[in-house]
């Protein structure tokens, strides 16, 4: 564990939730994604976040429930509640830069481009600052000055709002911040098969099978060194404190991921410490399996050299392998999968404004 990042989390609430709502066809802003993300780099010892709560009483109790401190910023006559919260939360994080020698790294939520000084002198400090924003309330000025920035609307658990939506009310983006189409809704997970009576729902291996993916995929994209078992543990143990190897018939965690390792859900190779193995996600095998799978159905779909569209294409791979999954094999989208495969070579992918979706051909 003292090898581990402890992070201490900031919220300017207001900007975050008002960016969801505004820009994301009036969804409700959740904390959750946010959480499972830094689950996968470090140690939160420290979760704040600022408001004034009378206008967000649902999200006090959401947040709550997470654990999150709230700073209450009420607001007052002849001032702005904007700037006594930022200001407050300004200070609050330097403060704590400076009284607090083993937090390593801020994760500063927020899209405004106020908060870029700060940035500035945290990593000045010597602090690792993340930011978090609403891809499309984000200043351009923001990201650049971060070491990582992490746009909510892409976090792994925030749905995307439907495409007819975004495209009656397109979003106002500021100066310097790119151009791009908006990714298409994703397809809803289908329900997992009920067990036979008397047996507990969580024992699920394909549900934890996914989980564990995602979780080193996360890792490996995000962390410095080596993806050991102790250290994929502990992010599991953060994404669900109730997690334990048991609840699916196994003795030792070691056994569960020699399980998944004979799945070729991952990889295990020696590691730092006996019985502390790497864990890897495969880099072929049933990777490009999968990649001949979807050439397959988009040559079967679009015979004659006709595009396919990317939108129910997943539901299509599904018929033909009832058991695909895009998250076994490290990818947190389905969309993401297909960009792989085209960049593997294995078919072209283009946006279509006029179909408004992605088209899929194979190559000739």
């Amino acid at each position: 564990m003292d090898q581990e990042d402890r992070i201490a989390l900031f919220l300017d609430y207001e900007n975050l939730a008002l960016g969801a709502r505004d820009h994301r066809g009036g969804a409700a802003f959740d904390f959750r994604p946010i959480a499972d993300a830094l689950a996968e780099r470090g140690r939160v010892v420290v979760r704040r976040a600022y408001a004034d709560w009378s206008y967000f009483d649902e999200d006090r109790r959401m947040l709550t429930r997470s654990h999150v401190e709230l700073i209450e910023i009420p607001q007052r006559m002849g001032a702005s509640r904007k700037n006594a919260a930022d200001i407050k939360m300004a200070v609050d994080a330097i403060e704590l830069a400076f009284e607090r020698d083993y937090i390593s790294t801020f994760v500063i939520c927020s899209g405004d481009s106020d908060f870029t000084p700060l940035v500035h002198k945290l990593r000045e400090l010597n602090k690792r600052v993340i930011g978090v924003g609403v891809e499309g309330s984000t200043s351009g000025l923001l990201p650049p000055a971060c070491d990582e920035f992490l746009y909510y609307d892409r976090l792994e658990g925030v749905d995307i709002p439907p495409a007819r939506g975004r495209r009656a009310r397109p979003a106002t983006r500021q100066a310097g911040t790119e151009q791009r189409p908006p990714e298409p809704e994703r397809e809803q997970e289908p329900e997992v098969d009920h067990r036979p009576a008397g047996e507990e729902p969580g024992r699920d291996v394909d549900a934890l099978a996914v989980l564990v993916a995602q979780s080193v995929a996360g890792l490996q994209g995000s962390a410095n060194g080596e993806v050991t078992a102790s250290r994929l543990k502990r992010t599991l143990l953060r994404k669900d404190p109730t997690f334990s190897e048991s609840d699916y018939g196994f003795r030792t965690f070691g056994e569960l991921l020699r399980h998944l390792a004979e799945r070729n859900v991952i990889e295990l190779a020696e590691g730092p410490a006996k019985g502390d193995p790497e864990v890897s996600l495969p880099e072929h095998g049933d990777r490009e399996v999968a990649f001949g799978l979807l050439r397959g159905v988009v040559a079967d779909l679009g015979s004659g050299g006709n595009p396919v569209a990317l939108s129910g294409l997943k539901n299509q791979v599904r018929r033909a392998r009832p058991d695909f999954s895009e998250k076994k094999l490290g990818y947190r989208s389905f969309l993401q999968f297909c960009k792989a495969a085209a960049t593997a070579g294995v078919l072209d992918l283009r946006w279509s404004p006029e179909a408004d979706d992605y088209l899929l051909t194979t190559q000739s």
